[in-house]
């Protein structure tokens, strides 16, 4: 079975239909990775609490933690979907890219951010003193670096869902880099 079926709202306990009504309508469609956890009587909802837990990152912010872990983790469903929500949130493609690469040109504060991302990823959350030092240099506080572990986490969730269930892409498709 090389894709995982995504369940439809009828096919879902009544809990997780309730999840696709406020799916659908605050963002119009119930996304297939979302529906996919609701093969499970708890995961979607454990999920959306995560997601949606406070933080002290702005939404442009959490954008560059989604993308850069996704890049890492090679999630072609994450990185389109956080392409076009990067989007909303006002970065053009040419910025989407550089974040992607974790290498920010036009803003200092997110360059800073995107290579504590890249190494939480790529070292199994350790960060070099230098790296670090950047990091706090440009204002971000010891509760900052916390939070993007923690949406390190929350991404790493989906990305390794894609990976293993392979379920259809029902976003734009993001550029390869």
């Amino acid at each position: 079975m090389k894709n995982f079926e995504v369940p439809q709202k009828e096919q879902v306990s009544a809990a997780n239909q309730a999840i696709f009504e406020n799916l659908e309508k605050g963002i119009g469609f119930v996304p297939n990775l979302y529906a996919t956890f609701a093969h499970s009587e708890n995961a979607l909802s454990t999920y959306i609490a995560l997601q949606s837990s406070k933080t002290s990152l702005k939404a442009k912010e959490k954008e560059v933690v989604n993308l850069v872990v996704s890049q890492f983790n090679n999630c072609l469903y994450c990185l389109s979907a956080h392409t076009a929500i990067a989007k909303m949130n006002g970065f053009t493609d040419e910025q989407i890219i550089e974040i992607r690469k974790a290498d920010v040109s036009f803003d200092s504060k997110l360059d800073a951010l995107a290579k504590v991302v890249q190494s939480v990823a790529e070292n199994k959350g350790a960060i070099s003193d230098e790296i670090k030092e950047n990091f706090f240099k440009e204002g971000y506080t010891k509760g900052s670096l916390v939070d993007v572990i923690v949406l390190t986490g929350d991404k790493i969730i989906t990305n390794y869902l894609f990976a293993a269930t392979e379920v259809p892409i029902d976003w734009p498709l993001a550029k390869a880099i």
